[in-house]
């Protein structure tokens, strides 16, 4: 098995995908909105992904945010609002909030257990400042630091409840970013102290997470030379002993214009700065070539911490979606 993560050209594996992942075996996959059309459908390629590297506890990702990130979008799924509501919600009455945040989070989660999903990259634990870039914008919380923390404390427990393990992100924080780094790499020149007292305490909160991702962003005061997602300095004296982070660490995506170099280097020193898994999303058939001949095998105490994962939301009961749906709805009118 390969510490990558990777993505697929459309609907259904080709016979070449089926062959390329049965022989490079990666640690899990991930969809886009190019992946879905309906439920029946999703969930035939996710079982084709899990039989191509002949394992059941594979985690498959999807980016299921609500608002302008959703991959399983309407009409086969219900569409969900951005999370920024919900911490405007919190500003008027807090348990509202709280109760409407949770059963958002027990639909998306039974939309995605459904179709053989499981992990979702979220909660985005960015602070949102003026500055922020619009690629974050209403996908943030709020700007106060623990409000944030508590949300995304809701989201993390309401997905592990309904059977999907959830993706804490940015690590260590994006909501400084006045760039896009899809299409440029951003530079945050905040120091340390700054960070420390506010984009920094989210991730901190929510340390016992499963899963993390990084940013690719350069901050200054940290490590002036490489972005967090390379830097071994970000990753090891900021990720995981300041904010004691100790889930399973991906890299964002590879693909990104942040980034630059060949893709397969880049791989390699994402897991040289202390990734675990590396994550190339477009489905390019040649660059997730170059990356599985560069980037070693898994190591076999992380693949045994994945299964164990898998495993252990799976046991999650089977929740009574009318109910949920019916309160969530009830509550949300309220708003």
């Amino acid at each position: 098995m390969k510490p990558v993560i990777f993505g697929c050209e459309g609907l259904t594996l080709t016979d070449r995908e089926l062959a390329f992942f049965s022989k490079v075996k990666p640690a899990g996959f991930i969809l886009f909105a190019r992946n879905v059309e309906d439920a029946p459908q999703v969930a035939k390629l996710t079982a084709q992904m899990r039989a191509a590297v002949g394992r059941h506890k594979v985690p498959i990702l999807i980016d299921q945010e609500g608002g302008r990130v959703q991959r399983m979008s309407p009409p086969a799924w219900r569409k969900y609002p951005p999370m920024e509501i919900f911490g405007k919600m919190a500003m008027q009455d807090p348990t509202l909030a709280a109760s409407a945040l949770r059963l958002n989070c027990r639909l998306i989660a039974d939309d995605l257990r459904k179709v053989g999903i499981t992990v979702n990259c979220l909660p985005l634990l960015d602070v949102a400042r003026p500055e922020t870039n619009d690629i974050i914008g209403d996908r943030a919380f709020s700007s106060d630091p623990a409000l944030v923390a508590a949300l995304g404390r809701i989201v993390v427990d309401a997905h592990q409840e309904g059977g999907v393990l959830p993706v804490i992100k940015h690590l260590p924080g994006h909501g400084r970013a006045t760039v896009d780094s899809h299409l440029d790499l951003p530079l945050v020149e905040t120091a340390l102290a700054e960070l420390e007292q506010a984009d920094f305490i989210p991730f901190q909160v929510l340390k016992d997470a499963p899963f993390g991702m990084t940013a690719h962003i350069t901050y200054s005061d940290i490590d002036d030379t490489k972005p967090a997602t390379l830097s071994r300095v970000v990753i090891a004296r900021i990720i995981r002993m300041k904010l004691g982070f100790q889930g399973v660490l991906i890299s964002d995506d590879l693909s990104m214009k942040a980034l630059s170099g060949n893709i397969d280097d880049l791989a390699m020193e994402t897991l040289d700065a202390g990734c675990d898994l590396t994550l190339h999303c477009n489905g390019d058939m040649a660059e997730m070539q170059a990356i599985a001949a560069k980037i070693p095998l898994i190591d076999p105490k992380l693949e045994t911490r994945l299964a164990t994962l898998i495993r252990h939301v799976e046991r999650a009961p089977i929740p009574n979606r009318a109910d949920i749906k019916r309160r969530y709805e009830e509550l949300m009118a309220k708003f």
